[in-house]
């Protein structure tokens, strides 16, 4: 190879390996029939329920997974589980906490593309609760609440600022539910960030009380996120189902 050419092509290489993550939006996504959903803290699958009916309508196979919350390393093995049995590409979806869940397991091959609904999205080995210190902190952590070592959010604090927007007998069903979480689930780490290799979307809520909205921005930016915005608090997938499920349709190949 002449050393002109042979310049060109590590130049060229070089150029790739930088724009990782303009390369994930921008190319377009595979067809999938598959959606897996995965649940945040203080949640368990039901909170997807209203996304799954009008995703099957659609004709989508869905699966919930139901993670333990307590660990990073637990929560993406349990995805994975669900993952390995797909029969096909799937669109991995994670809301809130579990935008760290599926930045990691969307290294599965089975993964063609990523949704993030509110949620967190660490690069590799990143020290989140760092970078979430950069930005002001919501009200929400007001009513968090330890036990032995597990954390739950209280009443008021669940049904004013992590579900704001949802009608109260919703809320009220959806606090019943809500799973604890480890008191050291937040300070863990991931093995991969998929958002720099996969097309990714982001749903960007506007009155989130839980997560900051202007990091939910940040973290859009920074993986060059397909990103749409909503008026909405951080339970987006209940009080705007139908355009979390509209953006998770995009993310499969398919037209809303």
């Amino acid at each position: 190879m002449k050393p002109l050419n042979k310049l060109c092509l590590i130049a060229a290489s070089l150029l790739m390996l930088g724009t990782g993550s303009a390369m994930a939006a921008t190319i377009a996504p595979v067809k999938a029939n598959n959606v897996v959903l995965v649940h945040g803290s203080w949640a368990d699958g039901s909170s997807w329920t209203d996304v799954i009916t009008r995703l099957q309508a659609a004709g989508l196979h869905v699966t919930a997974v139901q993670n333990p919350l307590t660990s990073v390393a637990d929560d993406v093995a349990a995805t994975n589980r669900v993952l390995d049995q797909q029969d096909g590409p799937t669109v991995l979806v994670g809301h809130s906490y579990a935008g760290t869940v599926v930045s990691d397991a969307g290294a599965n091959p089975k993964v063609s593309s990523l949704v993030y609904v509110a949620a967190r999205a660490p690069d590799a080995n990143e020290d989140f609760v760092a970078l979430s210190a950069k930005y002001p902190s919501m009200p929400v952590r007001a009513g968090v609440v330890e036990h032995d070592g597990w954390l739950t959010l209280n009443q008021d604090a669940f049904l004013k600022y992590f579900a704001a927007d949802v009608p109260h007998d919703k809320a009220m069903a959806l606090f019943a539910v809500q799973q604890p979480i480890t008191k050291t689930l937040f300070s863990g780490r991931t093995v991969n960030a998929a958002w720099h290799t996969k097309p990714s979307w982001y749903a960007v809520s506007s009155q989130d009380q839980t997560i900051n909205p202007d990091l939910e921005r940040f973290l859009a930016k920074r993986m060059n996120a397909n990103t749409i915005e909503l008026p909405s608090s951080h339970l987006s997938l209940v009080s705007h189902s139908k355009e979390i499920a509209d953006l998770i349709l995009e993310a499969s190949g398919r037209q809303p």
